[in-house]
């Protein structure tokens, strides 16, 4: 075994390495970028080297710095992680040549199963089923839009060297074609420094389901079953889970089987994940499933901790010892699953607007009670990159954490899920929590009825929806000023004597108190008056209907708010004038307006165009001068790895450009104006 690793890569998977390797006595060396100088990967490794800027090009894909880091500090191997430089042939040569062991398959491997074309030409020669399509080195546009007229339609346009969902594009008619596959391969050209894609037909009802694989040096190959990857958005996967429902014994050994042969056929070794594309007639018929390869990750998964907690193994222990020369630790017949898993990626977005990615302070961040490594007999685990009060910045990906439960059954990894996702309280930029409630209670996900389409699907149910009533909220918030306001009071001073004067409960000698409060909720004003009795009862009067209010803390930080005949654990954080209310029911904003604060305040932005979030401008649609109408395409911007459309929020006429493609502009940048009639 390794003496010492250098962790090449941040985040949550940096951390998930170092705590392996410590386990196994194992040191690591971090590396970090200037904007993660004091990220928790950093402080979770025994060393760390800064190698250069924020931006990744600047730091995390330098690998000439990384080996000199790695060399400089006595490494003897360096772990790639996921994303970043994982999966690049050049740095696994650089590594070898460096006298460094790269944890992960061969150059040849990975150059084998890097382009996603000659990928499939090798396994269409090993015998593995693939999907119809064009994987030629001919990349001519009008070359390709034939071959995607004669495969016919929809079609999906990918990336060769893509992964994670970018470069990747559905077209659904011929006259769509070509504007997608500019974008596509503009994306793909700043994401992977290659623009070349292949087409396939775009399965109907299709199902991701990727295979576990794992390889030695001595030739011995197994397969570590299966995981549901079905439930994405924008191509990327979003809940994940293991076993696969539905999945038959004799599929599941076709597909295991048949993943085991691409590994085999590249000679990998290590961890990797052969995915694929399953079409399926109906829900309910798993027997009718047919696969096809897609391609194979050439290095361990986001959502690799489903497999661990089914089969009871640290993977990453695994490519530990395998990358040290040591056999396979199990043959297939030893594996067994052991009840069912389920993985939630919890990003910093904004799934009401379209997944916009979303940046800034983790204020509050709070998780349900978990372990860091889950066993087949836990129950929940957590794997994060960040602390409360750290930022979550524009240069990396928005995923903020994973978590994992596991149950018995499916249906009790249901109900552990959500139980885990309402304990989660995040504060300090939008979250994709509460959607991911929404998903795993919606009526096809809880049955099983899987695939790419379920969250455009079951839109209806899963976006801007909250369970939380108004008044319910309103109740909540007033509670915790009240039991702050009391707990202020309760304090004592120097001498240990309470002022009855300083009392802030509203109390009068003649009469009820009256106090009077403007609330925003859900982009709606409401009025709230709280009525204090002189026996202590409170009421509350919500644009004219009476509620009688109690509340008392818990044990646990709650509130216990009774409002009328409901009734509500509640966790409630104020931010300025905004309120943050979590609860088991579901979670919800809503402000109290200080009107002198906003007196002479227009909220109108019209005729404005403002960046998302901070970014680089990739092009504009429109010059100075030019028509528009609602909701036409005006720029694009890229920030955290993915392209985002700015359309006009009104007609009118462009007035001024106000930045340069290739310009960097900050959250809240005008980008150009607009002159409305």
């Amino acid at each position: 075994m390794f003496k010492k690793i250098l962790i090449a890569n941040r985040g949550e998977i940096a951390c998930r390495v170092a705590q392996t390797a410590r386990r196994l006595a194992v040191q690591t060396v971090a590396v970090y970028s200037d904007a993660d100088a004091n990220a928790k990967h950093v402080a979770a490794c025994d060393e760390s080297v800064h190698i250069g800027g924020s931006a990744p090009r600047d730091s995390y894909l330098r690998w000439e710095a990384i080996i000199e880091a790695a060399l400089a500090t006595g490494a003897q191997a360096i772990h790639p992680g996921y994303g970043f430089l994982s999966e690049n042939e050049e740095f696994a040569k650089a590594c070898a040549a460096a006298g460094l062991v790269f944890i992960g398959p061969p150059a040849s491997a990975i150059k084998a199963m890097g382009l996603k074309a000659e990928s499939k030409q090798l396994m269409e020669k090993a015998g593995v089923p693939l999907v119809p399509g064009y994987h030629g080195a001919d990349q001519d546009p009008d070359l390709l839009q034939r071959e995607a007229d004669q495969i016919g339609y929809p079609v999906l346009i990918k990336a060769s060297a893509g992964g994670g969902g970018k470069g990747m594009r559905a077209v659904d008619r011929s006259e769509e074609f070509a504007a997608a596959l500019a974008s596509c391969k503009r994306e793909a050209i700043n994401s992977f420094g290659d623009d070349a894609v292949l087409i396939e037909k775009y399965v109907q009802r299709p199902r991701h389901i990727e295979i576990q694989v794992f390889g030695d040096s001595y030739g011995n190959y197994v397969y570590l079953f299966e995981r549901d990857c079905s439930v994405q958005r924008r191509h990327q996967k979003v809940l994940e889970e293991a076993p696969a429902p539905g999945m038959t014994e004799a599929i599941r050994a076709r597909m295991g089987e048949a993943a085991v042969a691409a590994a085999r056929t590249v000679h990998y070794v290590g961890a990797g994940t052969v995915e694929f594309i399953v079409e399926q007639t109906d829900y309910d018929q798993p027997e009718s499933m047919k696969f096809y390869f897609m391609e194979m990750n050439t290095r361990l998964q986001v959502e690799h901790p489903v497999t661990e907690a089914i089969t009871g193994l640290d993977l990453v222990e695994w490519q530990l010892r395998v990358a040290s020369g040591e056999r396979l630790p199990l043959a297939q017949a030893d594996l067994k699953i052991h009840g069912h898993a389920i993985e939630a990626r919890i990003c910093a977005e904004n799934p009401d607007n379209n997944f916009l990615p979303a940046t800034g302070t983790l204020q509050v961040y709070g998780l349900p009670p978990c372990a860091t490594f889950v066993r087949a007999e836990q129950g929940v685990r957590v794997d994060s990159g960040v602390r409360e009060g750290d930022t979550i910045s524009p240069f990396y990906d928005s995923m903020v954490a994973k978590l994992i439960v596991h149950g018995s059954t499916r249906e009790e990894a249901l109900a552990r899920m959500d139980a885990a996702l309402a304990q989660t309280h995040i504060v300090g930029l939008a979250t994709n929590v509460q959607f991911l409630r929404h998903v795993v209670s919606s009526g096809a996900f809880s049955t099983a009825q899987l695939d790419t389409a379920l969250i455009q699907r079951e839109s209806a149910a899963l976006f801007g929806q909250t369970k939380l009533g108004m008044p319910v909220v309103a109740a909540a918030l007033l509670s915790h000023l009240m039991e702050k306001e009391t707990r202020a009071f309760e304090k004592p001073d120097a001498r240990g004597w309470v002022d009855p004067w300083g009392r802030r409960d509203g109390w009068r000698s003649h009469g009820p108190s009256l106090r009077s409060f403007m609330m925003e909720f859900r982009g709606e004003a409401h009025t709230v008056v709280l009525t204090r009795a002189h026996g202590g009862v409170l009421q509350l009067l919500i644009d004219g209907t009476s509620y009688e209010l109690n509340f008392a803390s818990t044990a646990s930080g709650a509130l216990d708010v009774r409002l009328g005949a409901q009734r509500v654990l509640a966790h409630v954080y104020q931010t300025g004038e905004v309120a943050h209310v979590f609860t088991a029911q579901g979670a919800a904003e809503i402000t109290v307006v200080d009107a002198l604060a906003h007196a002479g305040e227009s909220r109108s932005d019209v005729g404005r165009l403002t960046a998302p979030m901070p970014g680089k401008v990739v092009s504009f649609a429109v010059k100075v001068g030019d028509k528009v109408t609602k909701g036409q395409p005006l720029a694009v911007m890229d920030a955290m790895k993915m392209e985002h459309l700015i359309a006009a929020p009104v007609d009118g006429v462009v007035a001024e450009l106000l930045y340069a493609v290739g310009d960097q502009v900050a959250e809240g940048a005008e980008l150009l104006k607009l002159v409305t009639a």
